[in-house]
């Protein structure tokens, strides 16, 4: 692809909080053409009644999903309807030479089984899985360049893979003792499945877990991922919970030194992340005594990060910050894009937070 012509890009499920949001950004990029937006529930009419913020942005009409029309005006589409989608479009795109990135969980898991048994439905594409290269840039970026099938991260897993990845990397923590605390906002609940417990009387001024005891379905994307770094078999401990705001996520993740005799330094755990993650555009490592705060990251495809050693336990503590919707989930698959397409990596997403 090259940058005298724009990328052709489609979306799949538009009308979503995730589609909503892809279709923002990517009518902003400046190296794209959004020429396809599909929504069963909202076929027929301008893609800015369901997103009114797009007003004198785009004309285009949601459309019922045609494979025909896909092929015929997109050369990259995204995925982002609900699990199971994916499986049942995928191929046929595919076939036709088309870039596909899936933003659901349909392609994450590489093992059918473990899919069958968390998402609760059969696999329809399993061939398809050795093709679908895990979007995380920061672990897998040459692969991701090479792709022509990406299966984006889960938000939850993003914030912890991230958190978690350069420790795991060092050897100085024993992988098995992994606990995962993450707090999200409403928008993670996703738009057309808000039930009484995401209303707002019951979710403003509270916060609850929920999923716990290793119920959450992102649990086996993390233990996978993660093993993949230490290159062996883990389980981990994951508790999610919902908290009163409308976006991002806040990750506390713990991890129990291997030798509490020859503990390092906080100034050596510093140092391993910040030269982790040095090059990398959308990571910050904050500075000792620094928090990271959603607040900091909201709207922006960035992720903050700070530590803090324990040392009369002998573990360590990695927080880090996503905007859900952005990094965890959108911004993410645009990442992912340039890199497929051999544009700078930042293209369309080279913005700072909200703020306040």
């Amino acid at each position: 692809m090259t940058q005298t012509s724009l990328l052709k890009a489609g979306i799949v499920g538009v009308t979503g909080y995730g589609g909503g949001e892809l279709a923002r950004l990517l009518l902003a990029h400046p190296l794209v053409e959004l020429s396809y937006v599909t929504s069963n529930s909202s076929a027929g009419k301008k893609l800015s009644s369901s997103f009114a913020g797009m007003s004198k942005r785009t004309e285009l009409v949601c459309e019922p999903f045609d494979a025909a029309k896909a092929i015929a005006h997109c050369d990259v589409v995204f995925l982002a309807g609900e699990a199971g989608l994916a499986m049942k479009v995928a191929p046929q795109l595919l076939a036709a030479g088309k870039k596909i990135i899936d933003l659901s969980a349909d392609f994450r898991l590489q093992d059918v089984a473990a899919f069958e048994t968390w998402y609760k439905m059969p696999h329809g594409a399993q061939d398809l899985l050795p093709r679908a290269i895990y979007g995380l840039p920061e672990l897998f970026r040459e692969k991701i360049k090479a792709a022509s099938f990406i299966a984006n991260p889960g938000c939850y897993v993003t914030g912890a893979i991230l958190a978690l990845a350069p420790l795991l990397q060092s050897g100085f923590v024993d992988p098995q003792s992994l606990i995962i605390d993450s707090v999200s906002g409403v928008s993670g609940a996703g738009r057309s499945k808000f039930g009484p417990d995401t209303h707002f009387a019951e979710v403003n001024e509270s916060m609850r877990p929920y999923g716990a005891g290793g119920a959450h379905r992102h649990v086996p994307e993390m233990e996978q991922i993660l093993g993949q770094v230490v290159r062996e078999k883990l389980t981990l401990t994951f508790t999610p919970h919902l908290a009163p705001i409308t976006r991002g996520i806040l990750t506390t993740a713990y991890a129990n030194l291997k030798d509490k005799s020859a503990m390092p330094s906080f100034g050596d755990l510093q140092a391993l992340y910040e030269k982790a993650y040095a090059a990398e555009p959308f990571v910050t490592v904050l500075p000792e005594g620094a928090y990271p705060a959603t607040k900091h990251v909201a709207g922006s495809n960035a992720c903050h990060i700070s530590l803090a050693l324990d040392k009369r336990t002998g573990r360590l503590i990695v927080f880090s910050v996503i905007d859900n919707l952005i990094k965890g989930m959108t911004g993410q698959a645009i990442q992912n894009m340039n890199l497929m397409c051999g544009f700078p990596e930042t293209t369309g997403l080279d913005f700072a937070g909200l703020w306040p």
